[in-house]
């Protein structure tokens, strides 16, 4: 990872449309006259996504079902065509453990569906901008809540994301003279493991080989303090760099990876030779938690986000053919398995040497041992932590049972306790 940008920001952004009012004279749109509506856009949309009616939105369930439902009435509100199976917004797919995304009955499967919305600029390129929105239902796989079954609403993971994506469709239905098309993509069976956005590279509803980028957007809406944003999938082309760097004055704190693969949608599409740039704010302690929900949100943050993608697009669009480059995903792919943890959550933001703890949970070891968040790991036992590539190695050396010294920074002092592995 490389930190872009380290200046802190002391005031808050107010909108970055007039960024794309700079880079494109094809909109008479002002983004900064419609910001309460749009706050009350994003709100409407991740107040319903994220409601215990929904239960979650787990794949396969009614929850996910009435998730699809009112996307695909959103879209329709926007002006949005559909661009799925038999001229609908629903891209079906069925998966079951012995055959993935087979064609066999829904008795056989989880049945799950995309929704794929598409503005069709009768252009020869199409950018793609999407997100999951499914989420974890009552916590049956995936979640980390130790306790009585709970609804895990995922205001953040994605409802925020889907959020975003909406807004930004309403801005690119508005631009006028357009040179590319855009296909907007709710995905479910993310949460399961990418099940609908492989499905659809395998299925593409449009030549695969006219997709010119895709954008991603998971976990968007607790932008922090120090308003830190990851860009996963920078090194995917060279033009990432040069367009994020003119367009963030004085807006984010950027931290980037390079690397196309990662736990989230937009891997399927670098795995077609696609660009792709996912942005993504950050875990947290209500990470695969019932503790994901709507009032946690940063409203601010997450309009910025999804202005800031609105100025991107806008300043690409008659750029023509974004290059692809293809990354070394060795460290990603190889991850070690380790069989303990230290019950921490990572910072995954910080970019420094070793691994910075974002929260603790509580009875896990280090907690137990008192770490407390904030502490960055340098060593464990004898093994030395630069960052979370090394941190994971070091855990896979680990048995239950066993115990190690664990070295931590502190408010600048070097310290240690011993962990005791459960």
């Amino acid at each position: 990872m490389k930190l872009i940008m380290i200046k802190p920001i002391t005031k808050t952004l107010l909108t970055v449309f007039s960024l794309a009012l700079v880079y494109s004279c094809s909109t008479s749109a002002n983004f900064e006259s419609t910001k309460v509506s749009d706050l009350q856009k994003l709100q409407r949309d991740i107040t319903y996504l994220a409601s215990d009616e929904l239960e979650g939105r787990e794949t396969g369930t009614v929850g996910a079902k009435l998730a699809a439902d009112y996307i695909s009435k959103r879209f329709v509100e926007l002006g949005i065509s559909p661009k799925a199976d038999a001229g609908s917004f629903y891209q079906k797919f069925t998966y079951n453990e012995t055959n993935p995304h087979s064609e066999g009955s829904d008795k056989e499967g989880i049945v799950g569906f995309n929704v794929i919305g598409f503005i069709n600029n009768n252009a020869p390129l199409t950018a793609v901008i999407g997100g999951h929105y499914d989420h974890l239902g009552y916590g049956d796989h995936g979640s980390l809540h130790v306790g009585e079954k709970e609804i895990h609403n995922g205001a953040d993971d994605n409802a925020s994301g889907i959020a975003a994506m909406l807004l930004i469709a309403e801005r690119l239905k508005a631009l006028k003279d357009p040179k590319q098309n855009y296909m907007f993509i709710a995905f479910s069976g993310e949460e399961r493991g990418l099940w609908g956005s492989n499905f659809f590279n395998k299925n593409p509803t449009i030549d695969i080989k006219s997709i010119n980028y895709m954008i991603n957007m998971d976990m968007v809406g607790r932008l922090n303090e120090e308003r830190k944003i990851m860009l996963n999938g920078y090194g995917t082309s060279p033009e990432w760099d040069e367009l994020v760097s003119e367009l963030n004055k004085d807006i984010f704190n950027i931290v980037t990876s390079d690397s196309g693969i990662g736990p989230s949608d937009h891997t399927s599409f670098y795995l077609n030779d696609i660009p792709v740039l996912q942005f993504f704010t950050g875990q947290h302690e209500d990470y695969h938690r019932p503790g994901d929900d709507v009032e946690k949100i940063n409203w601010d943050g997450l309009l910025d986000i999804a202005n800031f993608i609105t100025a991107m697009a806008m300043k690409m669009d008659g750029n023509g053919e974004v290059d692809f480059t293809k990354t070394d995903d060795s460290n990603t792919m190889s991850a070690p398995a380790f069989k303990v943890t230290l019950g921490v959550i990572p910072d995954y933001l910080y970019d420094g040497k070793g691994m910075r703890i974002d929260g603790i949970r509580e009875g896990r070891p280090a907690g137990n041992a008192g770490m407390i968040k904030g502490d960055i790991v340098t060593k464990m036992g004898d093994i030395e932590v630069n960052d979370m590539m090394s941190y994971m190695e070091a855990l896979a050396n680990f048995e239950a049972g066993q115990q190690t010294e664990v070295y931590f920074m502190r408010d600048g002092e070097l310290k240690y306790v011993t962990v005791l592995f459960d």
